[in-house]
């Protein structure tokens, strides 16, 4: 049987260091506990482990020299050797002079500066980690499918439904007919009507939520070019998807639960999209950005009395 997370990194060149940590947390839940062990062991010390052989780090995580190399593998890279080096390179750049992480968690009793420190940390480095994995290839796709398409649908629900609507109302104001479906009914009904040349665009961080799934599957079915963002590049979502964007996210805590990491890379993503489909189409967005600033300039002018 193929492995979904394969395939999706098949013939992509290794990922530079500094996306090695970020592919650790977005690959991490699909891995196998003997290979996240791998995977935890390279993120957490990348000199350590860069010093040590295929039977050293086996050694080290209490796992095989196999499970070693197919955990390499699976991060993107041909084999240990590719590895080794792209922890070495990890390193050097820790080491070169960056300020020191934060790594606590929020607690309960965390004074307000604390918390506004922390939060700004975390969200700094999914930002990070999501740029450095998001595949420009697939977005680029993606992007020239959104430039010429008739009409663009998309779906999320919860957290994603408001980076769904985001995303919908910049492509309105440079003149696409863009949509947001939050009412999953409401997303069926109208992913039967898409066809070719049209695009379909699904949010779901989980990569399994049902209520996104579906229409996404429905527009799949009826020739629309399909994307998914997602937190999960072997999620089920992405088996209906033609490009897929990953996002990643900070570390989920009692006080800050997935969907506040998840939107903040997310939100990243469809505006990286959204510039693209912009540069695209500039002769025709331009004139319709300043339309729209025109359109609204009174309401933000001060009242006259």
């Amino acid at each position: 049987m193929t492995n979904p997370v394969k395939e999706i990194f098949k013939g992509e060149a290794p990922p530079a260091p500094a996306a090695l940590a970020a592919k650790v947390r977005t690959l991490s839940p699909s891995m196998t506990r003997s290979m996240q062990r791998v995977a935890e062991a390279v993120a957490d010390d990348p000199a350590g482990c860069a010093a040590l052989t295929v039977t050293g780090l086996a050694e080290l995580t209490g796992t095989s020299e196999a499970t070693v190399v197919r955990t390499a593998r699976l991060l993107g890279y041909p084999g240990y050797r590719d590895l080794r080096l792209a922890l070495a390179g990890l390193a050097a750049h820790q080491q070169s002079g960056r300020a020191p992480s934060v790594t606590a968690d929020v607690a309960v009793d965390d004074p307000i500066a604390d918390v506004v420190t922390k939060l700004a940390y975390d969200e700094q480095q999914t930002l990070a980690d999501t740029a450095a994995g998001l595949d420009t290839v697939q977005l680029g796709a993606a992007v020239a499918a959104a430039s010429t398409a008739r009409r663009i649908d998309i779906y999320g629900v919860g957290a994603s439904s408001l980076v769904g609507l985001d995303l919908a109302q910049k492509l309105l104001r440079i003149g696409l007919i863009a949509h947001a479906h939050t009412d999953p009914h409401l997303a069926v009904t109208n992913a039967v009507q898409l066809r070719s040349g049209d695009v379909a665009i699904a949010i779901t961080h989980s990569g399994s939520t049902g209520d996104v799934i579906e229409p996404l599957r429905v527009a799949f079915d009826r020739g629309a070019t399909t994307v998914a963002i997602t937190g999960r590049p072997d999620g089920p979502v992405t088996q209906y998807a033609d490009h897929v964007l990953t996002t990643s996210t900070a570390r989920e805590s009692e006080l800050r639960p997935a969907a506040m990491s998840s939107r903040t890379s997310q939100l990243l993503v469809v505006d990286c999209l959204f510039i693209g489909v912009a540069q695209r189409t500039y002769e025709t967005a331009a004139p319709a950005l300043a339309a729209s600033y025109e359109a609204l300039a009174h309401r933000h002018s001060p009242r006259t009395r």
